[in-house]
């Protein structure tokens, strides 16, 4: 049976956590290390690590950072943002990153994505889809510079694009339900799922523990990320897990 997971995904800027509402309105959270590492004793099974500005601001990501969050946990790390070439993805690796999100750089130069799974294997290359549902509400449609450029493309079938040059893994955030704590997108989740053989992360909306549910059994996603919601105390990783093991989804348990 397969095992979901609960991933916590920490937004930095200038060295600390922030969260915003569709991507803006930034507020700050907290010290990246500490909260990994917390999140990790509450029973998160892994952590998402995404340099929300390295893109747009044409930078490299915070590897500093990267290090001395890798260097404190035991869980998988994932990490993105600004990440425009295999050499950054081999730099991630040797920081710590168990797996690399690669977002903007993929859409300008998809390659990318096939040069990272020759040269590391597909397990630790994840394609990170920012979506935002078309004004008609008949598509979806790919966003990249942190939720700020819209591309024209169609996320359903770029999705299915990166998987078939090599991505082992699709962390797709809705941009419409980001922040929002309505609920995550699923009908977007389970579209894009049912599309591709490779692991889905739904992202963007998380509010209570009954959501990240909603996104795991109707869904279809493999994992769900929460942030706002744990990084504000209205729910703990522990209560997740409860709902979700009381309503039958096979998870790793934990000893907190």
């Amino acid at each position: 049976m397969l095992t979901r997971r609960v991933i916590v995904c920490l937004d930095v800027r200038d060295d600390r956590v922030v969260k915003g509402v569709r991507f803006t309105h930034l507020r700050d959270i907290g010290d990246p290390v500490a909260l990994a590492e917390r999140y990790e004793a509450e029973g998160a099974d892994e952590i998402v690590f995404l340099d929300i500005t390295a893109s747009a601001d044409g930078r490299d990501t915070m590897w500093d950072v990267i290090r001395r969050t890798a260097e404190r946990l035991f869980i998988p790390l994932t990490v993105g943002g600004g990440i425009r070439s295999t050499d950054d993805v081999a730099l991630a690796l040797r920081s710590g990153a168990d797996k690399v999100s690669i977002n903007t750089a993929a859409v300008e130069r998809p390659k990318v994505i096939a040069e990272s799974a020759a040269r590391f294997g597909s397990q630790c290359v994840v394609a990170s889809i920012d979506a935002k549902r078309s004004d008609d509400g008949q598509r979806w449609e790919v966003y990249v510079r942190g939720g700020r450029q819209a591309t024209g493309m169609d996320a359903v079938r770029w999705a299915v694009e990166c998987v078939e040059r090599g991505a082992g893994e699709i962390l797709l955030t809705s941009i419409d339900r980001d922040g929002s704590r309505s609920g995550y997108d699923v009908e977007l989740t389970r579209t894009i799922a049912n599309h591709v053989a490779v692991p889905v992360v739904a992202s963007g909306g998380a509010g209570s523990s009954q959501h990240v549910l909603e996104a795991l059994r109707d869904g279809d996603a493999d994992a769900a990320l929460v942030a706002g919601m744990v990084h504000d105390g209205d729910t703990t990783i522990q209560e997740i897990k409860r709902v979700l093991a009381d309503a039958g989804v096979h998870i790793r348990r934990t000893a907190v």
